[in-house]
């Protein structure tokens, strides 16, 4: 064993060496580096909860109507509170990166199995509430999709001269088949 163990501690202070220059110069790009970091965001996932109740779906609500009437209309409420059996509360929120988090209530109130009064907060149009989830940026005005006339005469045939002959019209398709094959074979 003469020389061998001092020949192998030479790369491993060669990588020690490295690490060390690695890490210092890290140091020092480390604040350009956290600055560009700080403005990428993490993805958040978009937390929907609860049951949407539209503006038209209130509209519908009528004192005196029955808990099945009420329920087909704005279907199985969130909360049933047990120790009041004579309420229903309908509660939705949403969260999405970027936007403030929404949250709408309405609460039913029944008088044995008739609904007595109902109250809440505003609630949007479905259309309203559509144009509210639509996270697309619109740029400028939709273009008229209309061509003028002489747009229109870049694309027409060239026409005969007078010495040409007539063009030749297409040939027409061949005509359908009266029967077609089975789909599947007979078994």
């Amino acid at each position: 064993m003469p020389a061998y163990p001092q020949r192998r501690s030479w790369p491993f202070a060669g990588v020690a060496i490295a690490a060390s220059l690695c890490l210092g110069a890290c140091s020092s790009v480390g604040d350009s580096a956290r600055g560009a970091l700080s403005t990428v965001t993490p993805y958040k996932v978009e937390v929907v909860q609860g049951n949407f109740v539209s503006k038209e779906q209130v509209e519908q609500l009528k004192p005196g109507m029955t808990r099945q009437q009420a329920r087909e209309i704005l279907g199985t409420s969130l909360l049933t509170d047990v120790f009041h059996k004579d309420r229903w509360d309908y509660v939705f929120t949403i969260r999405r990166q970027g936007v403030e988090a929404q949250q709408r209530r309405l609460t039913l109130y029944f008088n044995g199995e008739t609904l007595e009064r109902f109250d809440g907060d505003p609630m949007p149009s479905e259309e309203e509430f559509v144009a509210q989830l639509d996270g697309r940026k619109r740029r400028g005005s939709v273009p008229v999709l209309e061509a003028s006339d002489a747009q229109l005469m870049k694309f027409d045939p060239p026409k005969a001269k007078s010495g040409d002959s007539a063009p030749t019209p297409a040939p027409a398709p061949a005509p359908l088949p009266a029967a077609y094959p089975p789909l599947e074979t007979a078994r």
